[in-house]
């Protein structure tokens, strides 16, 4: 990295983290939104006639009195239903736009991409500044466009990580960790809130802070891609004078192919009669691969399940509490707090870097294939993030308001190795080829997956009775069911460590 760029570079890192921290993720701070909405009687017109407000109180104080009356009232499961649809579509575009954004990133570049997210967000925060009570139902249109301009922020920013070479993964684990820590956004606008400062105000400050990403797109971004490896005199934003150089435009296509050849010894190298195998297969046929179907039961189940209990946050809290509704904004502040994932992720990382140097030197001494030691390198990563969850669920099955707080813990610590994990993987695991086309096509097939949080939450609203017992036993033998993924790829590099012929 060049010496007179280093400034440049700094102030592009720590721009990016700061724009992923404050705007990228919030859709998963929806918890604390949905205290808000309700204080402001979104869709409380769903609630049945004696669903409306008994106390005689005023104020602030009064109007939390009222809420304990809402909540407690059967007949609002109406109005936790349309959050709750409205959480499901939103993190729905959050995995399913990851394949199309990430397309219009790679064919229109950094600088198009990003005036897209700027108008995407800037549009969705103004919607929920000027919603009302009675407009609620634009809060459908709102939060997914809030979503994919958010996706977009981060994609554009991953690409940062090439300005720093042997750091790279590092960065872009931190990265991924701010966007799952700027949920706490919507935490202080809540406090804000509570403070007198309205709604309308927070959004509109966020609508205002579209100059600054303007700003941050020409000055400290660059118009193409950031290539890897990073060419000498490689320039960008404020000293780019013309915009991407010819360096970077014959480098940028071959990105993640370089990136595969440096950090991951290529398979190809170590066994060539098995490189020319994965030449000739094609797409589909690692896409209808019992790995890849293994993979996506895996991310799929416990990526719902964290999208279930984010989703039914307010409601289950608001049952435990018993309608109080001053525990139920303790907890619901203290689960924003815990969100603060940026702090959980490089350990992610660290352990997947300190697997790799493992695996290396394994391959060194013994000669053992490559591709077969990387992968079993996947599985402790794979295991870990399931163990994880599961007491992730088990903690959230019991309805006791104190366990809930390390509840939040696993849950921000669970969600931080999933998408860590995944990422990882499916790198180890397919041809570097098809990465992108993988990565997108496991994305969008659990966001689908995903679209079934909102029926279960109507299972346990209506048939269920609000006992969300059977689904939570449900869930647990499910995330039972993703320990054979990791099983089985131990399994196949068994039989390739005994076999390297049967690599495939």
């Amino acid at each position: 990295m060049a010496g007179q760029g280093l400034p440049l570079h700094v102030a592009t890192l720590l721009t990016g983290l700061l724009e992923c921290l404050g705007f990228a993720g919030v859709l998963f701070g929806w918890p604390s939104l949905v205290f808000v909405f309700k204080n402001e009687d979104y869709f409380k017109d769903l609630c049945g006639p004696d669903a409306g407000p008994i106390g005689n109180a005023t104020g602030q104080a009064g109007r939390l009195g009222c809420m304990g009356d809402i909540f407690s009232t059967p007949d609002c499961k109406a109005q936790d239903e349309r959050f709750s649809l409205i959480f499901t579509l939103g993190s729905f575009m959050n995995n399913f736009m990851t394949f199309p954004t990430g397309y219009i990133f790679d064919r229109f570049k950094t600088t198009v991409a990003r005036l897209i997210a700027i108008f995407f967000y800037t549009t969705a925060t103004l919607i929920i500044a000027f919603t009302s009570a009675g407009s609620a139902v634009l809060l459908f249109l709102a939060m997914p466009m809030l979503t994919i301009g958010g996706i977009l922020f981060l994609i554009t920013n991953l690409q940062i990580g090439n300005l720093f070479g042997q750091h790279r993964s590092t960065i872009i684990t931190l990265y991924n960790g701010a966007f799952d820590s700027s949920s706490a956004v919507f935490l202080i606008i809540k406090l804000l809130y509570e403070k007198g400062i309205s709604l309308r105000a927070s959004f509109i400050f966020l609508s205002v802070c579209s100059t600054w990403h303007v700003a941050r797109t020409f000055l400290l971004m660059p118009r193409g891609h950031i290539p890897y490896p990073l060419p000498p005199n490689y320039s960008y934003g404020l000293c780019s004078g013309n915009g991407t150089t010819k360096e970077e435009k014959e480098t940028a296509e071959h990105e993640n192919r370089e990136l595969q050849s440096k950090e991951f010894l290529s398979a190809k190298e170590e066994t060539p009669g098995a490189g020319q195998k994965q030449e000739l297969r094609s797409f589909w046929s690692y896409a209808f691969s019992r790995r890849f179907a293994w993979h996506l039961v895996w991310l799929s189940v416990i990526q719902l399940w964290h999208y279930l209990f984010i989703g039914t946050l307010n409601s289950l809290l608001t049952n435990m509490a018993g309608g109080d509704m001053a525990r139920v904004s303790t907890y619901t502040n203290a689960f924003a707090f815990t969100q603060f994932g940026v702090l959980c992720a490089p350990w992610n990382g660290l352990l997947m870097d300190r697997l790799k140097q493992k695996y290396q030197k394994e391959a060194r001494k013994t000669g053992s294939s490559t591709l077969a030691v990387a992968l079993c390198s996947t599985v402790p990563s794979l295991a870990l993030t399931s163990l994880l969850c599961l007491g992730f669920a088990l903690c959230a099955s019991v309805p006791v308001l104190p366990l809930q707080y390390l509840t939040f813990i696993l849950q921000v610590i669970s969600r931080s190795f999933l998408y860590g994990s995944n990422a990882a993987f499916l790198t180890l695991a397919f041809p570097s080829e098809h990465f992108g086309k993988l990565f997108g096509l496991v994305m969008a097939l659990s966001a689908v997956v995903s679209l079934l949080q909102f029926p279960i939450f109507t299972l346990i609203k209506g048939p269920l009775q609000n006992d969300p017992f059977y689904v939570n036993v449900m869930f647990m033998l499910a995330i039972l069911l993703t320990f054979v993924h990791p099983f089985l790829v131990c399994r196949e590099c068994r039989t390739w460590k005994e076999s390297p012929s049967a690599i495939a």
